[in-house]
């Protein structure tokens, strides 16, 4: 049985019109049996972290007007997509909702029960998969497709590690492969599509687990490894990977091909065009990786693929904004060791922040991490008890790989470098 996995990003489902665009892309594919993972829709996951901020801080207040923000903005697209006021995609999203203010009223009310951030996050910020793949799902109905909804998080198992799970895959492949076969089975006729959520997963207690910040793609990984598909494509609104960020560097190029090891690094070093996780299980069934523009979706994109060598002709730019560099040094001037080492990375891992690019002298280390892994988190005080902490906000992380001097100076030129470290094919600069 052939089966396409097809994931859409929240950009491409943050409005009616969105919505409505993703329904003609399916459209392109006539007979054929598609899962569709869908992102939460527009900045609804910006919009659920702010009032989880506000949740945990018991700033009720903001919290309501928070809330009624989320809600309006979901609503707002279902007026415009089902006229039907009766239509029982209301009841849905007003159900789903309900949940929430539920779950929000309950923890104001008896403080400390379920507390720890990345617990609440995971339960909090979840529901805006949940609303997108509820009115995604119906719309597909109205439009007259044979469409079902699955809950990802009863089908991706995952462990109790909260805004960071791991994927219990011996359960996973076989839960995917029953439900989503089965439903492709029910009878002869074929074009059938599966709606199901990215980023989200279940444990086996019940609760609620995300796989990481834009875990989407994962998903949409772990479905094509868990149903052995030939190949997975991720919609984005870029014609393709490109060499650069278009919204950043104007004369940015689309490459048409590029290797699995090579996606891999780029993906780690921070580009936005993939999840760091979502090469390796694809790369291990030998799954091809499809990126391609839903605003052109007749494009052939950019196919990412298992390749012997791979002809590099130019350098490709990453930046990551929002970054805060953060240097460690030992109380006493005593020299950083192996055994500061291990315990700095302890309460890094402790605490889920993930290091971007790292560099140390004799007595200091020096990390740079995306801010908002600091949101929430008291690592910083924990590290302050044995380190003397400097630190610099609001800063960039440039990477350059296969870097050439003139490709350095053209993103430095008038910056502040307050850290360089090249190897032999790329180059990381921290700057202001």
């Amino acid at each position: 049985m052939d089966i396409k996995v097809f994931k859409f990003g929240g950009t491409s489902v943050s409005s009616a019109r969105g919505v409505i665009n993703v329904a003609s892309i399916i459209g392109h594919y006539p007979g054929d049996n598609i899962v569709m993972i869908v992102s939460a829709m527009g900045k609804t996951t910006n919009a659920l972290e702010e009032l989880l901020r506000y949740y945990m801080s018991d700033h009720a207040i903001e919290m309501v007007e928070s809330f009624y923000r989320i809600k309006s903005f979901h609503l707002d697209i279902v007026q415009e997509l089902f006229t039907n006021n009766h239509h029982v995609v209301y009841t849905e999203v007003e159900t789903l909702f309900e949940h929430l203010r539920g779950y929000l009223s309950n923890g104001q009310l008896f403080k400390g029960k379920n507390r720890e951030y990345n617990f609440e996050y995971d339960q909090v910020v979840s529901i805006g998969e949940l609303l997108a793949t509820t009115i995604v799902h119906e719309y597909l109905k109205l439009s007259g497709y044979q469409s079902k909804l699955f809950d990802a998080r009863e089908l991706i198992r995952t462990d109790s590690v909260f805004r960071d799970a791991k994927v219990n895959w011996t359960f996973t492949g076989k839960k995917i492969g029953q439900q989503i076969k089965a439903y492709f089975k029910e009878n002869s006729s074929s074009g059938r599509i599966a709606v199901t959520q990215g980023f989200i997963g279940g444990d086996g207690d019940g609760n609620t687990t995300t796989l990481g910040r834009e875990g989407s793609d994962y998903t949409a990984a772990i479905f094509a490894h868990s149903l052995k598909t030939k190949e997975v494509t991720i919609w984005k609104d870029v014609p393709g990977v490109m060499d650069a960020d278009p919204k950043w560097f104007k004369d940015a190029k689309k490459l048409e091909v590029l290797s699995y090891r090579e996606a891999i690094e780029l993906a780690y070093y921070g580009a936005s065009i993939i999840h760091p996780k979502t090469i390796k299980p694809l790369e291990n069934a030998n799954i091809i990786l499809r990126v391609k523009s839903f605003l052109n979706p007749e494009l052939e994109g950019t196919t990412i693929e298992h390749l012997e060598e791979w002809q590099v002709s130019h350098p490709i730019y990453i930046l990551k904004q929002n970054q805060v560099l953060i240097s460690i040094s030992p109380r006493d001037f005593s020299f950083i060791i192996e055994e500061n080492l291990s315990q700095i990375f302890n309460l890094l891992a402790k605490h889920h922040v993930k290091v971007n690019v790292m560099q140390n002298s004799a007595i200091s280390f020096t990390i740079c991490v995306d801010a908002d892994h600091l949101s929430g988190q008291d690592v910083l005080n924990a590290l302050q008890e044995n380190y003397l902490i400097r630190y610099n906000d609001d800063v960039e992380l440039l990477t350059i790989r296969h870097y050439t001097p003139e490709a350095i100076a053209r993103v430095t030129e008038g910056r502040n470098i307050l850290m360089e470290q090249k190897t032999r094919n790329t180059v990381h600069l921290v700057v202001q």
